[in-house]
């Protein structure tokens, strides 16, 4: 009897287990892509950490020693081998130890040396300027307790072959805790000058909606072009829309800060609520939520705690930002800088007189402003704004794979 018994028991204990087999199998065939996904980034985990390693010690060569690192590679291979192999939040996660040891790292240094006042690349001078009634240029004050340096807050002309005032320079620094941490400011006169977008021959369309990727040959013909800068994040990075002319290439998404630009009036930036679009304008790029609202910095809003790339934990990344702003007399400002995060960004928009702001593209290789100088026929010679900038002149005139503006002088 106790025999039959423990027979009866082992049965039952062998179908139980063959039972549990057969459902662990077909779980794991029926496992969702989210379920793999995470299996995947926990097997990738020794891959995450090499990676780690090698942007530290990439990070610290580029510090301490003269070794020059293609911005423009670093980032085409993180978007397109890294962010593929191990996923965006893996991406994100070791970006921000990357940004977080080489904000360490720069806190040594300038322990032990005073930052360069020398921000700005070399552009050519002349020496009477006419003050434009239609820019305010009063000197910003300064905004940390850091001894100032030469010409910080200072306006200066930006020679566009004109001996107008059109458009100005400055720097500032915003962080109290970073002395380095510079944001170079850019502030232009929209009753002499115009704007426009042109999408990437890759983004934001994609391969099946490129655009044309490079400013339009009658612009670079007529020899009144004078500046071009950095447009917003990739597609797959919030989807944020643009238009250009009547071309939708991404819908605009309503709660969203939208930089309008119209056929005969200087250009706003809103917080689109889903309305249609006046019928003179001739364009339109979003980029995440304002940064500045009424004069107002509104980053600590619920609207920056969006699961989305640029936001959250991209938030606290000390690394390279750029943004645009409009003034109560509809001029335009650019902004951008290094060791920034959204706060320190929005503070130095505001200094230079931004009502409404927005942020665009972060990141070394996509943060750029060029300053064109005519020689005729269609030709110019082009400069970065700043020193460590990566010149983005001969792109923009012959093709380019992100969105970007383009300034032109008004007929």
């Amino acid at each position: 009897m106790k025999k039959s018994k423990l027979n009866s028991s082992k049965k039952t204990k062998e179908k139980t287990k063959t039972s549990h087999k057969k459902h662990n199998q077909n779980s794991q065939k029926n496992l969702p892509n989210s379920s793999i996904i995470r299996l995947k980034n926990i097997f990738s985990l020794p891959a995450t950490i090499l990676l780690i390693i090698i942007f530290f010690v990439l990070a610290v060569l580029l510090l301490f020693t003269e070794l020059e690192v293609n911005p423009l590679f670093l980032a085409n291979t993180t978007d397109n081998i890294i962010r593929p192999l191990i996923g965006d939040k893996a991406t994100i996660n070791v970006e921000s130890i990357v940004f977080a040891i080489e904000d360490q790292a720069n806190k040594i240094k300038y322990n032990f040396q005073n930052p360069s006042s020398h921000v700005f690349t070399v552009l050519p001078k002349i020496a009477k300027f006419q003050n434009l009634p239609t820019l305010t240029l009063t000197p910003i004050p300064p905004l940390t307790h850091f001894t100032l340096l030469p010409n910080e807050g200072v306006w200066t002309p930006i020679t566009i072959g004109t001996k107008k005032w059109e458009i100005a320079r400055t720097f500032v620094r915003p962080d109290p805790d970073r002395s380095y941490a510079v944001v170079a400011l850019v502030k232009m006169d929209m009753t002499n000058l115009s704007v426009l977008p042109v999408a990437g021959y890759i983004q934001p369309g994609g391969p099946t909606d490129p655009g044309p990727g490079k400013i339009p040959f009658d612009i670079q013909q007529d020899n009144n072009l004078v500046a071009a800068f950095n447009g917003g994040f990739l597609n797959k990075d919030g989807g944020y829309g643009m238009i250009v002319g009547k071309h939708t290439y991404l819908p605009l998404k309503p709660g969203n800060a939208t930089f309008l630009m119209f056929s005969d009036r200087s250009p706003q930036i809103i917080k689109y609520a889903g309305e249609s679009l006046a019928p003179d304008v001739i364009g339109a790029r979003q980029n995440g939520p304002l940064l500045v609202q009424d004069g107002k910095d509104i980053t600590s809003s619920s609207l920056w705690n969006m699961q989305t790339w640029g936001l959250t934990t991209t938030n606290s990344m000390y690394t390279w930002r750029s943004g645009i702003g409009i003034t109560k007399d509809g001029n335009l400002i650019y902004a951008a800088g290094y060791s920034l995060i959204p706060q320190t960004l929005a503070k130095a928009l505001i200094a230079a007189g931004a009502v409404n702001a927005m942020q665009l593209d972060i990141n070394a290789a996509w943060v750029r402003f060029v300053v064109y100088e005519p020689l005729g026929s269609g030709q110019y010679t082009y400069q970065p704004l700043m020193q460590n900038m990566v010149n983005g002149g001969r792109a923009y005139l012959t093709g380019y794979q992100k969105d970007f503006f383009y300034v032109y002088k008004k007929a």
